[in-house]
């Protein structure tokens, strides 16, 4: 098993991060709250804030919320001390957009502390975005609150006649909403319908039933 860096002195941030995603990685120090303590020139400009408005922020607060539970548990098993290291993808949010990013998070010692005192976060910089990282969804309300159940339990593999029943509507009536999902999502069919969804961020990740984000239900 790896053990945790050690990150002496602040000037330590771009020189630990360089050999992940080069010279100019948005990299932002976390304290074991995954409070925000720290943040470089890059991770300013990604997010387009100063350090002063993001530092004491919770760095969740800056990942899309259908990545969120899954990001935590990955964090969680670090502070534990089962892993030191981890790299994921992530759902960034940004002031109209959401971008999907590759993240690397390293676990920090300092000095002679045997916990982890800090974790690094680092994302590719900015300006180094290829055109497949992923602009996801304006985040904006997509979804009736019927639209979001029939979504969910497409997602979940419930066919139309008892989704009907669930939701004291007619077939047609299914029918017509789903209908509507498809139009909207610009896709084809359901199972494309869903893989859509999930890309977008509308249905969160590693949660069973599917569930819909709160945030795109009108």
């Amino acid at each position: 098993m790896d053990r945790p860096h050690t990150l002496d002195g602040t000037g330590a941030l771009d020189a630990a991060a360089a050999g992940v995603y080069g010279a100019h990685t948005s990299v932002a120090c976390l304290d074991p709250t995954l409070t925000i303590q720290q943040v470089n020139q890059e991770f300013d400009r990604r997010f387009g804030s100063p350090a002063e408005d993001l530092c004491g922020r919770s760095f969740c607060d800056l990942v899309h919320p259908s990545v969120r539970q899954p990001l935590m548990q990955q964090f969680s098993r670090m502070l534990e001390g089962k892993r030191h290291r981890f790299a994921t993808e992530i759902i960034t949010l940004g002031q109209d957009t959401a971008h999907t990013l590759p993240l690397t998070a390293m676990a920090v010692r300092g000095g002679h502390i045997p916990d982890v005192a800090t974790i690094l976060v680092m994302l590719p910089a900015a300006d180094g975005e290829s055109a497949d990282s992923g602009v996801v969804v304006p985040r904006k309300k997509l979804l009736s609150e019927v639209d979001a159940r029939i979504l969910e339990g497409i997602a979940a593999g419930v066919s139309t006649v008892p989704l009907a029943a669930r939701l004291y509507l007619s077939r047609q009536g299914v029918e017509y909403h789903v209908s509507g999902l498809l139009r909207k999502l610009k896709v084809p069919n359901r199972a494309a319908l869903v893989s859509r969804a999930y890309s977008m961020g509308v249905l969160k990740v590693g949660t069973w039933p599917p569930k819909v984000v709160e945030d795109f239900v009108k």
